[in-house]
């Protein structure tokens, strides 16, 4: 699944494409992805001029002159294309600027989503009503993570992926994090220490601005809308790489947790 790097990756790429530009034509091409397209996304989307791109935890916004946000999220395999030399079945929506570039939003799964809301409703759209504040922003904080852990005996890792402690962050990433700050994720959230929580925010930046500098990882389906590979895999420290050596010299290890697995290294995440 894209996580924040990718989103992020993919808003960037869609800003010269799209900021500033008129849309004048707007197809959805089917009537639904993992729940019902806005029936007057079409009406409200033709004829609007773009005047801002951005991202929400994993999910991509684009911001009208007509007071709207379309919300895209791009599920287990969706990506944008840009300029596609022809549509093909899983080309679900399809949007034309009146420079003549044409964008599609590919989803071969159809998990994916896009929602239509007003601009200044956004704080209230369900999604993002109960979402916790972004990782590479000035609210997290090892104070803010401790308050959130204190007293609590679920791993470390487990708390990290729930969106409503921190937004956007995702398996991969926690992975990578954690053996960054050399964190056991089995930890209990809340005995890590305030000087590891410190570690932890560092590690969590540090990992997803080089994701983001390397375009993401290109995992599954995933590429950038200019068509390019995200190269953070191969920048792994633990994840995917069971029975490999870890920088420390220790052996990465794999568990499966809640139908996720975690990669980490028992030498030096104690």
């Amino acid at each position: 699944m894209p996580e924040l790097p990718e989103v992020e990756t993919t808003v960037r790429g869609l800003r010269p494409v799209l900021e500033g530009e008129r849309l004048t034509a707007v197809e959805p091409r089917r009537a639904d992805l993992r729940r019902p397209i806005p029936v007057d996304l079409r009406q409200r989307m033709t004829g609007a001029r773009v005047i801002g791109l951005h991202r929400r935890a994993k999910y991509g916004l684009i911001d009208t002159d007509r007071g709207d946000t379309m919300i895209f999220h791009l599920g287990m395999s969706g990506r944008w294309r840009v300029d596609p030399e022809e549509l093909g079945k899983h080309d679900h929506l399809v949007l034309a600027t009146e420079q003549g570039r044409r964008l599609s939003l590919c989803d071969p799964r159809r998990f994916g989503s896009l929602d239509l809301v007003r601009t200044d409703e956004l704080a209230d759209f369900p999604a993002f009503k109960a979402l916790g504040p972004e990782p590479l922003g000035d609210e997290l904080t090892a104070a803010f993570l401790a308050k959130k852990f204190e007293n609590r005996n679920a791993p470390i890792k487990i708390l990290l992926l729930d969106q409503r402690i921190v937004a956007g962050l995702g398996n991969i990433y926690v992975c990578e994090a954690l053996n960054v700050a050399r964190i056991n994720p089995r930890a209990p959230a809340g005995s890590v220490s305030l000087g590891k929580l410190k570690k932890l925010v560092t590690a969590i930046h540090e990992v997803l601005e080089a994701a983001i500098e390397a375009g993401g990882s290109s995992l599954r389906d995933y590429a950038r809308p200019d068509g390019q590979l995200g190269y953070f895999s191969k920048q792994f420290r633990v994840y995917g790489r069971e029975g490999e050596p870890c920088e420390c010299g220790g052996t990465v290890a794999r568990q499966v947790d809640g139908g996720r697995s975690t990669f980490w290294c028992p030498k030096c995440q104690k």
